[in-house]
């Protein structure tokens, strides 16, 4: 690295960690105890994976220690390493300010600093943290700054915090491990959790991670799917952080085989014993589905990645091709005939099994002794335990049971429509109509609550200011970062209007609506709870 400034751009899986790590250990001081290298992580999960990986390349020397430190775990026992001496420290950006204002973490002999993952910790409202930590910093430093995107934020803190630096993009020939089966299916929001049951019912899987949006979908699909019989757990950052290290570790174990988990709290993850990845609720952007599917495959390893998509998510679909550049195949949800071929298999495996079994010989005299009885034949007796096996659930399903869910939607069902093109497109479309007079909503999408996964904000810029929906979704795109997929539905009134945005949008991104202007107008944005006005009559 020759003592330049870094300025990275790298996908995750990309090996920059050893990138990095390998020359800045190499000119560590061992013999000082003090802090040297200090990195900085999004996520908790991230903080323990790097300082692992340095862990291993700095095994080379005893004296080097290395020490992760993160919101959720005891403060205590981090002080007593500190204390000791860690020449590296890993950690996420509130954690490590904490500890500088404590005075438990001194900067005074700092030689490098690493931002991991700059664009993440942007998304999740850290940036103001962070520009505080290398404000903090010694001036006499080396800085290495990566991440997958460069938005605007992101730039103006290299300028500001890099010295003339060194631009490398660190890349692989495809984003996903060639080692990971990549399918889709295509099933309605209703529906997806039968989806879901028959494909763990038919696929032979190990460990399992379902990704879902919000902290409440990890409970809720949880709870349906441990009422269906799966060992499975949430894993969401409501969590305390010892909960959820006891839940991966029991994942690792084979106690449970099945987290529900979003995206922030998976990051970093590596369980090998994961053989599936489930994106239960389509991600926000193409990088957070890298990210996703990364927790299988690894090492070598072979791996399944499945993601569920609605007919008006596709675009997304074609969206994740391009930006891995690998095709994802479609794949069929599990019919009736295939889910019962799949009971009969177990079921006949099992009888298999126990015949084997030589301790059955002292149930024979039972069975002799209902037949004496009963007068009835062996495969009578023996259709009569199958049906006391197979419980409450039959064995057999018949046609009709349960709905087709590959059989194409019925031509009124809005899922099935043709593509209409853009968002700001079909708010054109919807302008022609003028204005009706009053506090009649322009509807950009007609929607009385919002979405799973969506909340409602009032902003305050309408009709009377010349808002149209393609200026609203544009200044929102370009302001905050968000893609247009996920903005959703847009009702524009005579002096407001009410967009839906992702639930759970990192604090900065509000700050930073809140200033957003659209047609000369400050946004003010802030959560709706209102009903929509009353429309007023027209005018005689």
């Amino acid at each position: 690295m020759a003592g330049h400034d870094l300025l990275g751009t790298a996908q995750t899986g990309t090996g920059k960690t050893a990138a990095f790590a390998l020359p800045m250990l190499a000119n560590i001081d061992a013999n000082n105890s003090n802090t040297q290298l200090l990195v900085l992580a999004p996520t908790r999960e991230l903080a323990i994976q790097v300082a692992e990986a340095f862990q291993v390349y700095a095994s080379f020397s005893r004296k080097i220690n290395v020490l992760p430190i993160y919101g959720g775990s005891s403060y205590d026992n981090q002080i007593r390493q500190l204390r000791r001496g860690a020449q590296v420290v890993v950690g996420t950006p509130g954690r490590v300010i904490d500890h500088i204002k404590k005075g438990t973490l001194k900067l005074d002999n700092l030689k490098f600093l690493v931002l991991d993952e700059a664009d993440e910790m942007l998304r999740m409202g850290f940036i103001d943290d962070v520009e505080w930590i290398l404000s903090h910093a010694p001036a006499e430093r080396q800085t290495a700054l990566f991440s997958a995107t460069m938005p605007d934020p992101i730039r103006k803190i290299t300028k500001r915090y890099l010295n003339d630096p060194k631009q490398v993009k660190i890349e692989s020939k495809v984003t996903t491990a060639s080692t990971i089966k990549q399918r889709y299916c295509q099933v309605a929001g209703h529906h997806k959790l039968e989806a879901l049951t028959r494909i763990m019912e038919v696929e032979q899987f190990d460990g399992v991670i379902i990704f879902v949006r919000t902290k409440t979908a990890t409970m809720e699909l949880a709870e349906k799917l441990s009422a269906r019989g799966y060992a499975v757990e949430p894993l969401n950052g409501d969590i305390p952080q010892n909960s959820r290290e006891r839940t991966v570790e029991r994942l690792k174990r084979g106690k449970i085989d099945i987290l529900v988990a979003t995206d922030v709290v998976a990051r970093g993850l590596d369980v090998e014993r994961v053989s599936h990845v489930i994106n239960y609720d389509v991600p926000y952007d193409t990088e957070s589905y890298v990210h996703r599917i990364g927790r299988t495959g690894r090492a070598g390893r072979t791996g399944d990645a499945i993601l569920f998509i609605s007919h008006r998510e596709k675009r997304m679909l074609f969206s994740i091709e391009r930006a891995t550049r690998q095709s994802i195949d479609p794949m069929p949800i599990p019919s009736i005939s295939q889910l019962n071929e799949t009971r009969l298999s177990r079921f006949k495996n099992s009888v298999i099994e126990a015949i084997s079994d030589s301790s059955i010989e002292t149930l024979i005299p039972i069975v002799e002794s209902i037949q004496k009885e009963t007068e009835a034949s062996p495969e009578v007796i023996m259709a009569a335990l199958a049906k006391i096996a197979q419980g409450d659930e039959p064995l057999i399903l018949k046609e009709g049971d349960r709905p087709d869910l590959n059989a194409a939607p019925p031509r009124g069902d809005r899922g099935d429509r043709p593509d209409r093109g853009g968002r700001e497109q079909r708010g054109a479309r919807n302008e022609r109509g003028g204005d009706r007079g009053g506090e009649r909503p322009q509807r950009a999408r007609k929607s009385s609550t919002p979405e799973e996964g969506m909340q409602r904000y009032r902003i305050e810029v309408g009709h009377t200011h010349g808002a149209k929906p393609g200026n609203i979704v544009g200044a929102i795109a370009n302001e905050a970062n968000i893609s247009s997929k996920n903005i959703g539905a847009i009702e524009i009134y005579d002096n407001f209007s009410t967009v839906d945005l992702p639930k759970n949008m990192p604090r900065a991104t509000q700050d930073t609506l809140q200033k957003t202007r659209v047609a000369g107008q400050r946004l003010n944005m802030r959560e709706w709870s209102d009903q929509p006005p009353r429309r007023k009559s027209k005018p005689e």
